[in-house]
């Protein structure tokens, strides 16, 4: 979702959409129904056989925009996300975005997110500016989260600009911008940056952090076994595919795929599985959502975790 607060500032701060996401969020058919916070969205809802969104302001969030500007639309875009739960509290939860170029200010957010609010955790993008989010100086948002026992969802971010023209770049327009968005760029880099915080000590500092990664685990998922290389060179207090399975969710993201469904089921414990839709970006219609649970090739308990219970169960233990 978006708020036109949010959309007027990122016109603001990137007029000519070099950021791809600009232009589907900001200059595009999607712009109506991320702004839209009642009967549309319940009806696409609906037609998804979705019962409850979570909502989250779509990536960039706040974390494209200066310290200053991002820190006074934080309390605002938080209001506007909690009058929407109060709207419907039966059909929308909600999570908190955060100015992490501030990230003090940030974290004081997230408390008051979360415990005056009732939001149920925050999105973080896997950028703030030109610094990833693994960087010592958001840990502050982070402690603030594991006292709170808030979870992270950690989103993609288009990557920098250097590593577009670099390793996106050449093909034109449409392709370019998807190689390093949707098609594979903001999944690698959401996923290096999980695993970049998991070396830098981050859950070794703040055990009871919960990250939720999406799209099936943002690409790492499926390459833990040599990601344990790293395990002879770090010094961390467990093997970093064992992080995987104690701080880390994995969601769909609206890729529905039965095959990585069983892998991430396997790989980090179906208790750790939870369904996520993608909307406005990837439109589920004619009960497709909960078809595709229906359809799971997975055992009614593991199925009811899946839909709901999962989430519900990290919910139950946020502090407020």
């Amino acid at each position: 979702m978006a708020t036109t607060e949010v959309v007027e500032a990122w016109k603001r701060q990137d007029p000519g959409f070099s950021e791809p996401m600009m232009q589907w969020a900001v200059a595009s058919d999607i712009t109506p129904a991320l702004l839209d916070l009642d009967e549309g969205r319940l009806a696409a809802m609906d037609d998804a056989g979705i019962d409850v969104a979570v909502l989250s302001v779509s990536t960039p969030g706040l974390q494209n925009l200066p310290a200053a500007e991002a820190r006074a639309l934080q309390k605002p875009t938080n209001d506007a996300i909690a009058a929407a739960v109060r709207r419907h509290p039966e059909r929308f939860q909600g999570f908190a975005t955060l100015a992490t170029p501030a990230p003090a200010a940030a974290a004081a957010e997230l408390q008051r997110a979360v415990v005056e609010l009732g939001l149920n955790g925050v999105m973080v993008n896997a950028r703030s500016g030109d610094r990833g989010v693994d960087a010592i100086e958001f840990w502050d948002i982070y402690e603030a989260a594991a006292h709170l026992r808030a979870p992270i969802y950690l989103h993609p971010r288009a990557p920098l600009p250097v590593i577009n023209q670099a390793y996106y770049g050449g093909f034109g327009g449409s392709v370019n911008d998807l190689l390093a968005t949707g098609a594979i760029g903001w999944h690698y880099d959401a996923g290096l940056t999980l695993v970049r915080m998991i070396t830098a000590g981050l859950f070794d500092r703040f055990p009871d952090l919960q990250v939720i990664l999406g799209h099936w685990g943002e690409v790492v998922l499926f390459y833990l076994d040599r990601i344990a290389v790293l395990d002879g060179v770090t010094h961390l207090q467990r093997p970093v595919a064992e992080y995987f399975r104690s701080n880390v969710y994995i969601t769909p993201g609206g890729i529905s795929s039965h095959k990585y469904l069983r892998w991430s089921a396997e790989t980090v414990g179906a208790e750790r599985v939870m369904y996520a839709s993608d909307y406005p970006f990837n439109r589920e219609r004619d009960g497709s959502a909960r078809r595709f649970l229906e359809t799971a090739p997975i055992s009614a308990t593991e199925r009811e975790g899946l839909a709901s219970h999962n989430w519900e169960t990290i919910v139950a233990g946020i502090r407020r």
